[in-house]
């Protein structure tokens, strides 16, 4: 086990009692041994401490916030504690199949890779429909920044990072998009540095329904919308994809309408809405809108 990296694994928690059993049991029972489990309570106010303690393990290393700040935040902070060679990601409501971290860090044996993701399972009211993986497209690698903006399939779940790489540990994250920090970060990671994937899932994400909440959904449409304005300004020449992004905030805003029931103006915006399956989305939404929400992502 010491002659293989340390793997630094990040879970952060605000009260997040009620899966967190689990996701800390996925960790432990995983076939590759060597790593820590930075755990960051941002002041939960629920079970969630009880629950860690019950593990008598010292990979298990405790931290609590100063005050509650940010998800990304949280993040940042967290990372800053990694002793690891590598770093991975996960949330207390998520876990991994235990033979996640021995596939992806085969891949590591390639000194030029610098994050390996994978594919993983939605988890719907407890139970796993196998037919909802999250991609059934065959996941990009390489220099991928182009395909990543034309669809991007890296779950923050998934994914590990050679630390190495990641310069500045205060601030892997920019906390600012607290709703799509990880996007942010992986696109401009992608510029740099080969990404690399493992194609079956390696995790097991699970789906609330605050996560397909009008609110998270309106700060999303927000927050890319700032991010394009920075990317157009300090970017100009990197991505040549960035017409599907910007094809995104308006397939987003149309849903914005059709929830907030502005029929017609939702109807003027899918017409001149290029044709393509999420045209055909967006009709469906129109036609039967209580249907919305299976939809907000897109």
């Amino acid at each position: 086990m010491n002659n293989k990296p340390l793997i630094s694994i990040i879970m952060n928690c605000y009260n997040g009692g009620q899966y967190l059993e689990e996701s800390i049991n996925s960790i432990i029972n995983q076939t590759y041994k060597n790593w820590e489990l930075i755990f960051w309570d941002n002041i939960s106010t629920d079970n969630s401490f009880k629950i860690f303690e019950k593990f008598q393990d010292k990979r298990l290393k405790y931290f609590c916030s100063k005050k509650h700040v940010v998800l990304y935040d949280a993040r940042n902070l967290a990372i800053q504690k990694a002793q690891g060679d590598f770093v991975a990601f996960l949330d207390t409501d998520d876990v991994w199949l235990s033979d996640k971290l021995e596939k992806q860090m085969r891949i590591f044996d390639d000194p030029t890779v610098g994050l390996v993701y994978g594919n993983y399972w939605i988890l719907k009211k407890k139970k796993i429909i196998k037919k909802k993986i999250f991609s059934k497209k065959k996941l990009e690698r390489g220099m991928i920044t182009e395909s990543l903006l034309k669809d991007y399939k890296v779950g923050l779940l998934t994914i590990i990072i050679r630390k190495s790489l990641l310069k500045n540990l205060d601030q892997v994250f920019n906390s600012s998009y607290d709703s799509i920090a990880d996007f942010d970060f992986v696109i401009k990671f992608s510029l740099k540095h080969k990404i690399d994937c493992v194609q079956e899932p390696v995790a097991i994400y699970r789906q609330h329904a605050n996560q397909l909440s009008k609110k998270l959904f309106n700060t999303q449409i927000t927050q890319f919308k700032h991010w394009l304005l920075n990317i157009e300004s300090n970017h100009k020449n990197s991505f040549l994809n960035i017409k599907f992004i910007k094809s995104k905030i308006k397939y987003m805003e149309i849903v914005k309408l059709i929830y907030e029931k502005e029929w017609l103006k939702s109807l003027s915006m899918i017409s001149s809405y290029p044709l393509s399956l999420n045209k055909i989305k967006l009709i469906i939404i129109l036609i039967l809108p209580q249907n919305i929400l299976k939809f907000f992502r897109s």
